[in-house]
């Protein structure tokens, strides 16, 4: 089936809504130069063009963005998910899966990871579950070359439209995909899901598109899992954690600018004067003056004060504070100037306990969409559960060692809540829990909780003994 220049071209609706702000996004995000060629810095008036450059070039980035999706990434994927595969516990080729679940060398938890960092950045993307359709007849000839289910990563800029439409029974079923694949010198390619069809085609920068491969879809529906990091309202499109932040970076980019002026101004002041006069601002400089020179012509150097940089700096923590609070990771990523109170820190790991919590439930569910793709593929069932940790226990550790510290100097006449403090303090330093569970066992074996010893026993002469006997 030929597509048409124009149905290729088309691109959704809320796709062009977005793409200016996702191309922020990105590049908020990977800073360096993409960030600098992005024109994010506000040129002043008056300002030339080599002198914009210039500052342009000396301007640092203090990438929030990234340290943001790195902290949340950090804490998601700290334990990995438990996975009962159930009947795919014994397939081999699910074994080749798991290490390698993108045919690029991907393992699957790398794979879910990297597609977690994008939705964060975007607010959603594409996982596309594809098995190569070959001549291969049996199951085992499908192991012995390899050949079985991948998934792709593909992100939101690339899916340039999409239709759904709603089943009898109420669910929501993609009806058309268009994926833009590559761009290369011979054009652009597009790979185009329907249900019944996928084509690869070729549109090329003048005429129309080229169909380079067409196969019929055996599955009878779109193979694509949306991985969101948080609903909205819009279908197939969500909410990225990056754009209030991403606003407030640029702010604070444009402030540092402002820093780096005023530190250029302060140690090298600008030169007033006359044309007449020869004068230079270097160091260890000579100036040369008219003997009959009007005093009022007497050349000066224009030097600012620096009072501003106060200011300036004051501004920019406070962004950053503002950062913190948005993202709830004031407890996490900040060092405090001033003491915070319990309750508040508290309040801040469960905001941020509530937040990853949700984003661990959508990676848990496409997950597994993926494995009931995978198992459709392969013409079963797939019966296995799939479980994100839920609860990342975000605690102020050393509070909280303080705290069991001191209950353990209230010596309470209690070995069972000795041992119950004891398991506490294990809990604050270790954080393996299988090794955790290892030393609350002993723990629990123990005559008498850590830091007590067992008084001597005494034995009794065998002599003695008799005597009393006697």
């Amino acid at each position: 089936m030929a597509y048409s220049r124009e149905y290729l071209e088309t691109v959704h609706d809320n796709y062009k809504k977005l793409t200016q702000q996702w191309e922020f996004l990105v590049r908020s995000y990977y800073g360096g130069k993409e960030y600098k060629l992005g024109n994010y810095l506000h040129q002043y008036n008056l300002e030339l063009d080599n002198e914009y450059d210039l500052r342009l070039d000396s301007t640092p980035l203090d990438n929030h963005c990234r340290n943001v999706v790195q902290v949340y990434s950090s804490f998601l994927f700290r334990q990995p998910p438990k996975r009962d595969l159930g009947n795919f516990s014994k397939d081999e080729s699910v074994k080749a899966f798991m290490t390698d679940a993108d045919l690029d060398g991907r393992d699957l938890d790398t794979l879910m990871k990297d597609a977690s960092t994008y939705s964060m950045i975007y607010g959603n993307c594409w996982l596309f579950v594809d098995k190569p359709l070959t001549n291969v007849g049996t199951r085992a000839e499908e192991l012995k070359q390899d050949i079985r289910p991948y998934v792709s990563i593909v992100t939101p800029e690339n899916v340039t439209n999409w239709d759904y439409e709603r089943l009898p029974n109420g669910k929501y079923d993609l009806t058309e995909v268009v994926v833009r694949e590559d761009i290369n010198k011979e054009g652009t390619i597009y790979r185009v899901w329907k249900k019944d069809l996928i084509s690869l085609c070729l549109l090329p920068d003048k005429g129309e598109s080229v169909t380079l491969e067409e196969l019929p879809n055996k599955l009878g529906k779109i193979p694509a899992v949306i991985l969101y990091n948080q609903r909205s309202p819009s279908r197939y499109i969500g909410l990225s954690s990056l754009v209030d932040v991403a606003e407030l970076q640029q702010s604070i980019y444009n402030e540092l600018s402002e820093i780096e002026q005023l530190i250029r101004l302060t140690n090298h002041p600008s030169l007033v004067k006359t044309d007449s006069v020869e004068a230079s601002a270097g160091a260890g400089s000579v100036v040369l003056l008219p003997d009959d020179l009007d005093p009022n012509l007497k050349p000066y150097q224009l030097q600012p004060s620096g009072a501003s940089l106060d200011s300036v700096m004051n501004s920019i923590k406070e962004k950053v504070s503002a950062i913190d609070r948005i993202s709830h990771l004031g407890a996490v990523r900040t060092i405090r100037e001033t003491p915070t109170s319990g309750i508040a820190l508290r309040t801040e790991f469960n905001m941020l306990n509530s937040k990853l919590s949700e984003q661990a439930d959508l990676l848990q569910l496409a997950e597994e969409q993926i494995w009931d793709l995978y198992a459709d593929w392969q013409d079963i069932v797939f019966d296995g559960d799939i479980e994100y940790p839920n609860n990342f226990d975000i605690r102020d550790y050393a509070g909280d060692l303080d705290f069991f510290q001191k209950a353990k100097l209230a010596s309470v006449k209690s070995e069972t809540f000795n041992k119950e403090v004891d398991k506490l303090i294990a809990g604050a330093v270790v954080q393996d829990e299988e090794v955790l569970n290892e030393i609350n066992t002993q723990i629990d074996e123990q005559a008498v909780s850590i830091g007590e010893f067992e008084a001597e026993k005494v034995e009794t002469p065998a002599e003695e003994v008799v005597e009393e006997e006697e």
